[in-house]
């Protein structure tokens, strides 16, 4: 039993957790107001839309189909994939990262043809990186372009919420004109699909990847905090899936596409030539100045250490 002294440790100890949570809530930065994209298209349940691609031990089906966690122990990792390519659209998946401890560990929402592509392929990237205590998890963005590879084009940030204390959605739009990563319907990164980008531009039909896996060489401090499997098992929660766009018809030798919302037929909303989808809104070109000023830590169009000659399309400034 308790002591009246350890009793009062115990309240004192809990309404000082709570008053620093509060004051973390009432201090946390209030985004623009942006357009809500993905409330205007329909979810996809995980069967059907995805299968399971390593790790199935590993992965676990909840709330119908409708939520799906991935899990990262001393055995593996594990991650799905959509069971379509696509050529161009707007995708979307919401996720809630693993608490406490993460050093090392790499959650990734991202488009990739490298299975059928092996030697040029294209990519887009999510990575939401590991952190120690009292660290924050932080977002790197990439984009390659028919192998480009050597030139990695990554942007990280800081998050304005915590990633571990509910879900959040993180989405693309990718097209003809442009590409642009979204953190709860907020633009944070465009990439134009200008000139001085071309030969780096995603051009190639592309299929949807989440994974969870061991980034211990590089995820934190470039590597020097690897993961510590005695805070695992590490558990990332993805629901809310939306796939709207171009399906490929791999019978053809050319990319062709159905215009259709996944499993619910054809869009009401065009993500591909749509107005709202091919270029920002003011509003959204103010919530992403408003993120990339608070929040942007790295980008390599300012890494001069790592170029002698910056990459062309940084001259453009929407890289």
């Amino acid at each position: 039993m308790l002591t009246l002294t350890q009793r009062l440790l115990f309240v004192l100890s809990f309404i000082s957790r709570m008053a620093i949570s509060m004051s973390m809530r009432h201090n946390a930065p209030i985004p623009p107001t942006t357009a809500r994209l993905t409330d205007r298209f329909p979810r996809l349940v995980f069967d059907g839309a995805f299968s399971d691609l390593f790790g199935g031990q590993n992965i676990k089906k909840t709330s119908n189909g409708s939520q799906v966690s991935l899990m990262l122990d001393k055995t593996s990792g594990s991650g799905f994939k959509s069971n379509d390519a696509y050529y161009y659209g707007f995708f979307s998946a919401a996720i809630k990262l693993p608490m406490d401890y993460s050093a090392g560990v790499v959650v990734a929402f991202y488009m990739s043809n490298s299975e059928a592509y092996p030697h040029n392929h294209d990519e887009m990237d999510f990575e939401l990186l590991g952190h120690e205590k009292r660290k924050e998890w932080a977002l790197q963005t990439n984009v390659y372009g028919d192998g480009s590879t050597g030139i990695g084009r990554e942007e990280k940030f800081f998050l304005w919420f915590d990633p571990t204390a509910d879900f959040h959605e993180y989405s693309l739009i990718w097209n003809q004109h442009h590409i642009v990563f979204l953190v709860d319907n907020l633009p944070v990164r465009e990439v134009n699909h200008s000139v001085a980008m071309a030969r780096a531009y995603p051009s190639k039909p592309m299929s949807i990847y989440s994974t969870i896996w061991d980034g211990s060489q590089w995820a934190t401090h470039g590597g020097k905090k690897p993961v510590n499997y005695k805070f695992g098992p590490f558990v990332a929660s993805f629901k809310n899936f939306l796939v709207a766009g171009c399906a490929w018809n791999q019978t053809n030798a050319a990319p062709s596409c159905t215009r259709g919302g996944g499993q619910s037929g054809r869009l009401a909303l065009d993500p591909i030539e749509g107005d709202e989808f091919v270029k920002l809104s003011a509003e959204q070109q103010r919530g992403m100045e408003w993120v990339r000023s608070k929040f942007m830590f790295y980008s390599y169009c300012n890494d001069l250490s790592r170029f002698s000659v910056l990459p062309p399309e940084c001259k453009e400034g929407k890289h």
